[in-house]
């Protein structure tokens, strides 16, 4: 079965995360992604994660990282900061239906590839800008990361123990969504062109995407002000009850989030069914006042049962909605998601077999491929400039040799 988007190809400036998510997931349904890398290093996610090792590796630039993020897609190694790399990528602009950029606002302009540059060349051109706070407002200009919009859009502030400050999210949550977003948008900008003929530019923000994933609080603080501030509260949701994490007594944890309605089913789990008429518990907002206590009740329960997997047998006999808390290493392990391929495997010449997440929507009419690879620094140079713009071998040499394009394809050559 032919992949969706097969046909339409993808100019990828991007690095890190957000970026790299939204072509990779293009770059996956099956259009032909070009990541366009800075030289002389390339994108900055070839320095992270787990790196090629041995002596035959020294100079490689693969890693984990940059494979999980960029892999499926095809790599030009060009110095753009200089006016002939800035020349080969605008001569490459009609025959590009997409570009995605994630530099900080106005970098990519003054490397004379603005939207209203670029749209001259291709008014058919999609064109979408991903960046920590938009590409307008007080904030635009300020360079930041996932952790510094998710401070700024009251998420961070909501997390940690009542009694301590703040804690940092462990994962870059708000990179990868707004890449989903991206991809989305740029899927139903292409819509828009089908039908119109129209391109247009697309403003993505991680600031943005963070304070749409408050589901309940926005407007109610904006209603009621501080008071309706929540509490930092620890393994317990301030607004649940009881919904958080709790201890069993063999030293593991469970995962459990109730809605009012399904209230008894604990209690019949529990065989507690006198809570029903407890003061402390018998409202939705008397179990959220009294979380703590209802806390330490669920978890004397569950020290009185042998271990996790008795407890969630018991739980889910009631169908009470509970999950064991699951280290990496054994969610890599977990049998649900081998299936659905949540968890698969890539493997690469110089680093090895490892697992990766991946493509969260399934389809019916289409299959993700299972052969995938990242490339090289500047892997498809040659392939790249030959195709796109007939350029000779001749010429491609000559850009070597001026520095303007850089590759490791010699480490094939080893």
């Amino acid at each position: 079965m032919m992949p969706m988007l097969t046909g339409y190809r993808i100019l990828d400036i991007t690095q890190f995360v957000a970026g790299p998510t939204c072509t990779r997931i293009m770059a996956e349904m099956g259009a032909e992604v070009i990541k366009v890398e800075l030289v002389p290093n390339g994108d900055h996610g070839r320095q992270s994660g787990l790196r090629a090792r041995g002596d035959k590796n020294e100079n490689c630039t693969q890693s984990t990282y940059f494979a999980q993020h960029n892999h499926s897609k095809k790599s030009l190694a060009i110095d753009l900061k200089s006016s002939r790399g800035q020349e080969i990528l605008k001569q490459m602009l009609p025959k590009i239906d997409v570009l995605v950029e994630n530099f900080a606002p106005g970098a990519i302009a003054r490397m004379g590839l603005s939207y209203e540059d670029l749209k001259e060349i291709n008014p058919r051109l999609i064109m979408c800008s991903i960046s920590m706070a938009g590409q307008s407002g007080p904030l635009s200009q300020q360079p930041g990361f996932d952790y510094m919009a998710s401070a700024y859009a009251g998420i961070t502030s909501q997390i940690g123990e009542i009694d301590q400050g703040p804690v940092q999210v462990p994962i870059a949550m708000g990179d990868s969504a707004t890449g989903v977003a991206a991809a989305m948008a740029v899927g139903f900008a292409l819509l828009h062109r089908e039908r119109t003929g129209e391109g247009q530019f697309i403003d993505c923000s991680l600031l943005d995407t963070y304070v749409q994933m408050h589901e309940d609080l926005i407007p109610r603080v904006g209603i009621r002000g501080k008071a309706a501030l929540p509490p930092r509260s620890g393994s317990q949701h301030f607004n649940g009850g009881p919904t958080g994490v709790f201890h069993v007594g063999d030293g593991s944890y469970v995962q459990i989030m109730l809605m009012p309605y399904q209230w008894t089913r604990i209690l019949a789990a529990m065989n507690m069914p006198e809570l029903a008429d407890d003061p402390r518990f018998k409202s939705p907002h008397e179990r959220r006042t009294n979380r703590v206590e209802l806390k330490d009740i669920i978890e004397g329960w569950m020290a009185t049962i042998s271990n996790r997997e008795a407890v969630l047998e018991v739980l889910n006999r009631e169908r009470v909605p509970a999950a064991p808390v699951l280290t990496i290493d054994d969610t890599i392990q977990l049998p649900q998601l081998r299936e659905r391929g949540t968890i698969r495997e890539i493997s690469d010449p110089y680093i090895g077999t490892f697992p990766i997440p991946g493509q969260p929507p399934l389809f019916s009419k289409w299959n993700y491929s299972s052969n995938l690879s990242a490339p090289l620094l500047g892997e498809h140079n040659e392939e790249i400039l030959q195709d796109l713009l007939d350029m000779s071998l001749d010429e491609i040499e000559a850009l070597k040799d001026d520095h303007i394009i850089v590759s490791d394809v010699r480490l094939k050559t080893k």
